[in-house]
């Protein structure tokens, strides 16, 4: 997504204390970043925050991080997620860590002692276009680098409208080792109960388009 250079957006984001400032510090430490040792999720470009600061809002027994490449698209989430937790009159925000960067370099910024135990990837940019497919935040060299932190029997939990992304996202998670724990190709009409509604999904779902979701887990070693 495309997005218009705020100069609001970096200072904000500096005088947040929930956004972090040096994350590469914080490799194989995450757990220590968070008041409580509890689980730990991570979104996979967070955008504007609409689905990171409903769950994280709703569910204060989970950790969070959000990550995005843009300074702008961490700072409408990190109003988002203001917003939400002060309709809920929780303060400070605990459970919630925003980080700007590159998932391209993600390896960079979590190791095995992280052990996150879900990640979440919502409405990726499907990258048509054979050439830029390995672009994709499922593209197998991608879920290789995901399985390095994910806890044993960590999960991957997947949401898109593109219907070639995800026939061909499944067989990539098939392909890397996962287990494809749940698959449903119209989520709204699945019955499944803990879903959270991104903008992205809302509006497709608007336009007719159904949703597609499947829940992928790292096979344990044994």
């Amino acid at each position: 997504m495309r997005i218009r250079k705020k100069p609001w957006a970096r200072p904000e984001l500096q005088e947040c204390e929930y956004c972090i400032k040096e994350p590469d510090k914080l490799s194989g430490h995450w757990r220590e970043a968070f008041s409580k040792d509890q689980m730990l999720c991570l979104e996979l470009g967070c955008g504007k925050g609409g689905f990171i600061s409903q769950l994280s809002s709703q569910r204060q027994d989970i950790n969070f991080i959000a990550i995005d490449i843009k300074s702008e698209m961490a700072a409408y989430a990190r109003r988002k997620i203001a917003a939400a937790f002060e309709q809920k009159n929780i303060s400070p925000v605990e459970n919630v860590k925003l980080v700007v960067y590159n998932i391209e370099q993600i390896e960079s910024l979590f190791e095995k002692d992280d052990r996150i135990d879900r990640i979440y990837i919502n409405f990726c940019n499907p990258w048509p276009r054979c050439k830029h497919k390995k672009r994709r935040l499922t593209y197998p060299r991608k879920l290789e680098k995901y399985k390095s932190f994910l806890d044993d029997n960590g999960e991957i939990w997947f949401k898109t409208d593109d219907d070639e992304l995800f026939a061909e996202s499944v067989e990539y998670f098939k392909e890397t080792g996962f287990s494809i724990r749940y698959i449903t190709e119209d989520l709204h009409a699945s019955g499944f109960e803990e879903n959270t509604v991104t903008e992205h999904e809302k509006m497709f779902s608007d336009m007719g388009i159904k949703i597609k979701f499947l829940i992928a887990r790292k096979a344990d070693r044994h």
